[in-house]
């Protein structure tokens, strides 16, 4: 019987413990926010200082790529005093303070979630800066990749089927049911959705190593190869019109990883050789030495007189889901 009691008061305790817990975890209101947005928190004078001035300089500094200048983030000051409630729910946010001691931190779902925010402090305007400009690309890094995974969380929320593409190029890429297949063709795929005032355009297809590694230069390799494709695959609106890789500027070229693979990435503008036709594209040529390929991937924007920044985003945040099999 003494057994018993011991027994039963062991399981309330453990019970109340679980109970307690529970009450003091802090429940995070789901964050808020258009991509590509982001809070500064910040009293007004260093807003209006130096210290403001070099943030828009360096976080709505003109995106690579696009045909006219658009922010890389769409910057919203707050005052500390303001940031509360709804407006501190926002999915990234940037906090400026003045203090003693000189200090970088970054932390997550601390006032919403998914969320992520940035502590910045300094003595003076000038540290502030000090510190801000030593962090600058990770500040960039962790804002854009929290807003990337937020774009393919959306994205995952009404899948397209991608078999096509597992069966015939050996890889998975998740785009949502707005797109459709607008061309299959040896090893090709055009893929597309209808926008307002145009259309957004994914391609999908593969080379051999070499037509991209036969020299050092490598850019030029990679301007040859879409030029050769459009004239093949992306005709024009006129008879003998095709696109191309805009002659006038040159694209930029930086390398990174998907899906672990080395990869090439493109950024620049394209037209269509015979058609007054003209937009930016994004295009991934990723090596998999395993298939001695290129696996390359292209977004490509029509959307004439608007803004395309968050166009080329989305199809961004798609070519970067790609899974090799």
């Amino acid at each position: 019987m003494k057994k018993i009691a011991v027994l039963f008061f062991s399981i309330i305790l453990l019970i109340g413990c679980k109970e307690s817990n529970k009450k003091s975890q802090k429940v995070l209101a789901e964050s808020s926010g258009r991509l590509n947005s982001l809070s500064i928190v910040m009293n007004n004078d260093l807003w209006e200082g130096q210290v403001g001035e070099n943030l828009r300089e360096k976080l709505a500094a003109p995106v690579d790529g696009l045909p006219q200048q658009e922010p890389m983030f769409s910057l919203n000051q707050i005052p500390p005093k303001a940031f509360s409630g709804f407006a501190a729910r926002n999915r990234t946010f940037l906090y400026i303070k003045n203090s003693q001691s000189a200090n970088f931190e970054v932390v997550k779902d601390t006032l919403a979630q998914p969320q992520t925010g940035i502590y910045i402090s300094g003595a003076t305007p000038s540290e502030i800066n000090k510190v801000f400009n030593e962090n600058t690309d990770r500040i960039i890094e962790t804002f854009k990749n929290a807003e990337l995974k937020e774009q393919q969380k959306r994205i995952s929320n009404s899948l397209k089927s991608d078999q096509k593409l597992e069966e015939s190029l050996g890889v998975s890429m998740k785009f949502p049911t707005a797109y459709r297949y607008a061309k299959t063709e040896d090893d090709f795929f055009w893929i597309r959705k209808d926008i307002k005032h145009g259309s957004m355009e994914i391609l999908v297809y593969e080379v051999p190593m070499q037509v991209i590694d036969k020299d050092t230069n490598v850019i030029g390799n990679i301007i040859k190869m879409r030029d050769s494709i459009g004239e093949q695959h992306v005709p024009g609106p006129n008879e003998g019109s095709f696109m191309i890789t805009e002659e006038a500027y040159a694209p930029y070229l930086f390398e990174t990883k998907i899906d672990g693979k080395f990869a090439y990435e493109t950024k620049g503008t394209w037209e269509v050789k015979g058609a007054f036709m003209a937009g930016p594209f994004i295009n991934y040529a990723v090596r998999d030495e395993e298939n001695d390929r290129y696996l390359v991937l292209e977004g490509f924007v029509f959307k004439p007189s608007n803004t395309k920044r968050d166009n080329i985003f989305e199809l961004e945040s798609i070519l970067r889901s790609v899974k090799f099999k």
